[in-house]
């Protein structure tokens, strides 16, 4: 970036190609790529005299380590809930179900004939209309007549 001589100030074309340039995506999260960015960065503008104590780098790592754990689990738990949702979504076809209807407010029973796992929430087929899993109160098994 050229600077001006007499004051030292730089063009205004120059300065908004430079912030262009650096323009970086935000991330509201801390992830193990900023924090090992962060670690980095921590160590090159260290002063060599006295340096980072070995101590408290080896806390950071251990820190990076749990930080990473912690964020495998979640996926893992969430990977978990929505296969529990899917087959709690599959054991309810051909019983039947009852949930209350957003548009009139009123109780509807059906039989549950075909699931849908094209949304994040699973849907069910009830009486032809696709009704959310989340929003089923009740569930019978149908039993043949005698």
């Amino acid at each position: 970036m050229p600077l001006d001589g007499i004051t030292g100030s730089v063009d205004a074309a120059t300065q908004a190609a430079a912030l262009a340039a650096n323009k970086t995506s935000s991330s509201q999260t801390m992830d193990s790529k900023v924090f090992l960015k962060l670690l980095v960065t921590q160590l090159q503008n260290q002063d060599p005299s006295s340096p980072m104590d070995t101590n408290a780098m080896i806390g950071q790592q251990t820190q990076l380590a749990m930080m990473e754990q912690v964020s495998n689990q979640t996926t893992t738990a969430n990977e978990g809930f929505s296969l529990q949702m899917r087959m709690a979504a599959a054991n309810l076809v051909g019983k039947q179900v009852s949930y209350t209807d957003a548009a009139s407010g009123t109780a509807v029973t059906g039989t549950a004939t075909a699931v849908s796992y094209a949304k994040s929430v699973p849907t069910v087929t009830v009486n032809g209309k696709e009704v959310d899993l989340d929003v089923i109160s009740g569930l019978s098994t149908v039993t043949a007549p005698k």
